[in-house]
């Protein structure tokens, strides 16, 4: 006999020994399997009470499934030292019990008895499938939560990082997991944030928890960036873990700039146009007593100065005009136009103008470009257009003036402020110049803002272009890169008659369906706004898609998703360009197909050289569009 297989015990040991366990299921039977002792916790599980069991056989109360011979039992229990299987017994109210049930032998008074452990298996297994389904469910909410959700504990440590906050960090989860929350964030919170943890366990004081909070965020790249940051706060085991979601404000932040930029543009516009209003009033006094004077004054000498301080108040009146312009409140007579005609026979003039060393490109796409404007007024705007064009490229270059039919949907409309989602006429004008930095273009249409030297421009050429567009009902767009050139793009509403507007709605009903797909496309786009829009297109579309902010963003995505079956991205951006981040994923990634984008008049009128194989959508684009493109590129 296995000496090690029972512990001899007098009667009175055994029950201190079932008392010590109670609350355990413990059920103590002689080898006859006739009940002895019968725990508290057998009671709870099986229903019936010591009272009920005593002297009852084990087999012939709980009956259990299989055929189950105490006697075979025994003989292991003696060989092997214990004995343990899974059991199906009967509960009181009939229904089965699974339980795990470990048999050692013992002694009492000299007599060997059966000690049975049984432990509820399923109830063991409900707790290990729930424990599993709510790990399921958190990973889960980790990969859906739109919002980035960090969770630290309370030493700063990263405990969990969503596939969001992947996205926007720029670091796999398994980089910072394990690691302080304190590499998220820029200085002066880098180095306090631990000081603030330690101040609020300590004190009970809050800075964040409980609280929403604008503060900046750290990528991996470092670059920083504005987030709206919550903190809830709850215990686990004895100690504190902290959940931070995290809502990034780059593109809030930039359309708030958007609509302080048109309120204060508007502000600049009352103001001037009512200044201007009545500057001219002056004028025209002066102008007048200065005619009166000319016709009695004969001394020569005298004349010529009067002639002088007339020209001076023709300046004046022009200089009031481009502010009236600005503030709208010039005098326009819109006429239903052709403007591509117009734009073709203004062109000859527009040549002499901006000289020789400039090449020229007019195109017309297309018929339906009739719009309803003062022609005169959009001829003086495309002459100042052109002018700050050929001054843009003292060494030469090419301007190019495309007008073409657009319809800008909500999608579009929405990341500007004073834009109406509609059919517009599109008349671009773009250069190979210098470009504009982001801080010049902020400050392009303001009135008697330059870039050039003193007394060669009065600041007002873009502004009365602004004033126009805008009183006509349209909106206007600078698109630029330092460097790259610079597009300014005219939306001026297009005139839609009736019969034309019953062939449009005929041809939008006969329409094939949008197509969408399964791939996985990669979009990279400086602008957070355009990059929002394309986004939520192609997610419409069933595609899977991945983002970047720029060319090595892009590369690095396209490390980790090999899955990645299109690019799309714009052409001109801060430092890499599009063609260039084609250039290297053709040489690493052949299969992967491209689709350009671009807000310029042409793909190459920057300089950039597409590729044979490199479609190109101009923005803006609708999402048909962008989904036609996709599949000629993917099928």
């Amino acid at each position: 006999m296995n000496e090690t297989a029972k512990v001899g015990l007098r009667g009175h040991d055994i029950a201190q020994l079932v008392a010590v366990l109670d609350p355990i299921n413990v059920v103590v039977h002689g080898v006859d399997g006739v009940i002895s002792h019968w725990s508290a916790g057998s009671a709870d599980l099986f229903g019936w009470t010591a009272d009920e069991v005593a002297g009852l056989h084990v087999i012939e109360l709980l009956q259990p499934e299989s055929s189950l011979d105490i006697g075979h039992v025994i003989e292991e229990i003696r060989r092997d030292g214990a004995w343990k299987s899974n059991l199906e017994y009967r509960h009181k109210d009939g229904h089965t019990i699974s339980v795990l049930s470990r048999w050692v032998l013992s002694e009492t008074d000299g007599e060997p008895v059966v000690i049975q452990l049984n432990e509820d298996f399923r109830s063991a297994a409900s707790v290990q499938e729930s424990l599993a389904a709510r790990e399921a469910h958190f990973r889960s909410i980790l990969q859906t939560v739109p919002e980035a959700m960090v969770v630290i504990d309370e030493v700063g440590t990263i405990t969990s990082f969503s596939s969001t906050a992947e996205e926007l960090f720029g670091y796999e989860a398994d980089e910072v997991e394990g690691r302080n929350v304190a590499i998220l964030m820029p200085s002066p919170d880098r180095e306090n944030h631990d000081r603030y943890i330690v101040n609020y366990l300590t004190s009970g004081q809050r800075r964040i928890i409980g609280l929403g909070r604008v503060v900046k965020g750290l990528r991996k790249d470092g670059s920083t960036f504005p987030m709206e940051l919550a903190v809830g706060e709850a215990i686990s085991n004895g100690k504190r873990i902290f959940t931070g979601f995290i809502r990034d404000l780059t593109s809030r932040h930039r359309i708030e700039e958007e609509l302080r930029q048109a309120q204060k543009m508007e502000a600049i516009g009352q103001l001037t146009g009512g200044l201007a209003h009545d500057f001219n009033n002056l004028l025209t006094i002066i102008s007048g007593n200065l005619e009166m004077l000319e016709m009695r004054v004969t001394d020569p000498k005298a004349q010529i100065l009067l002639q002088e301080a007339q020209g001076a108040t023709d300046d004046g009146a022009k200089l009031t005009g481009q502010l009236l312009a600005f503030g709208r409140r010039q005098p326009l007579n819109p006429r239903l136009t052709d403007l591509g005609q117009l734009v073709s026979s203004f062109s000859e003039l527009i040549r002499r103008t901006i000289g020789d060393r400039v090449e020229l490109r007019t195109t017309i796409r297309g018929g339906g470009n009739e719009g309803l404007v003062d022609g005169p007024q959009l001829q003086n705007a495309l002459l100042n257009l052109a002018l700050n064009a050929r001054d843009a490229m003292p060494s030469g270059g090419l301007l190019t003036i495309e007008v073409n039919r657009v319809h800008l949907d909500f999608d579009y409309a929405q990341m500007y402020p004073q834009l109406r989602a509609g059919d517009y006429v599109l008349v671009a004008v773009t250069d190979t110049g210098t470009g504009m930095t982001e801080e010049v273009k902020q400050r392009a249409f303001e009135p008697f803002f330059t870039t050039k030297t003193t007394g060669a421009g009065t600041g007002l050429g873009l502004s009365m272009v602004y004033g126009f567009v805008r009183q006509s009902g349209g909106h206007i767009q600078i698109y630029s890169e330092a460097g790259q050139g610079t597009s300014v793009r005219l939306f001026l509403p297009a005139a839609v008659g009736a019969a034309a507007a019953a062939t449009a709605a005929e041809a939008a009903r006969n329409q094939p369906a949008v197509p969408g797909g399964s791939e996985t496309i990669l979009v990279v786009e400086d602008d957070p706004r355009v990059r929002r829009v394309a986004v939520a297109r192609l997610e419409s579309f069933g595609y899977t898609v991945c983002e970047a902010g720029n060319g090595n963003e892009a590369l690095a995505v396209l490390d980790k998703h090999p899955e990645v079956a299109l690019v799309f991205t714009d052409i001109a951006m801060p430092g890499m360009s599009g063609d260039q981040l084609a250039k290297i994923v053709r040489e690493q990634r052949p299969d992967i197909k491209i689709l350009f984008t671009s807000g310029y008049a042409e793909p190459d009128v920057a300089g950039k050289q597409l590729a044979a194989d490199g479609s190109w959508l101009k923005k803006p684009y609708t999402a048909r569009d962008l989904a036609l493109e996709l599949r000629a590129l993917l099928d």
